[in-house]
């Protein structure tokens, strides 16, 4: 008869929205991880380069690193990536004729970039001819 009794206090008690004392009232559903726990390894990574604000400057390296796959094996191989800072991509080509074919295609370019990296990532896309000299 204990037993019963209390279940049925503790069935009311839920019924009215009272918790036990130590409970939250406003805790989330589902299972919150620990930092203990062991978690995907891609997850932590993730998670890691967001907090730290590199999620960007990784996608970008990715991108240089698969360039012939998003430019063309033709394009690869004139022209290359050479920096990225603050929405704007340096393209080295390696003759005036690559550096004016490159030009065209720069908003193609920049779309196809977007989509990989995100909108917004490439905001503009600067051609470099062979024999380009910084001042």
């Amino acid at each position: 008869m204990a037993r019963q009794a209390l279940a049925r206090a503790k069935a009311e008690a839920r019924d009215r929205g009272a918790v036990p004392r130590g409970m939250n009232r406003n805790r989330k559903r589902g299972r919150l991880r620990s930092r203990n726990e062991p978690q995907l390894f891609g997850d932590a990574v993730r998670t890691w380069l967001i907090e730290h604000g590199w999620q960007e400057q990784v996608a970008i390296g990715g991108v240089f690193g698969r360039w012939a796959d998003i430019v063309g094996d033709f394009n690869a191989e004139h022209l290359r990536p050479e920096s990225y800072s603050e929405g704007e991509l340096v393209v080295v080509a390696d003759s005036p004729t690559m550096a004016a074919h490159a030009r065209a295609m720069v908003r193609d370019l920049m779309r196809r970039l977007n989509e990989e990296l995100g909108d917004g990532t490439v905001i503009a896309i600067k051609v470099k001819g062979p024999g380009f000299r910084r001042r």
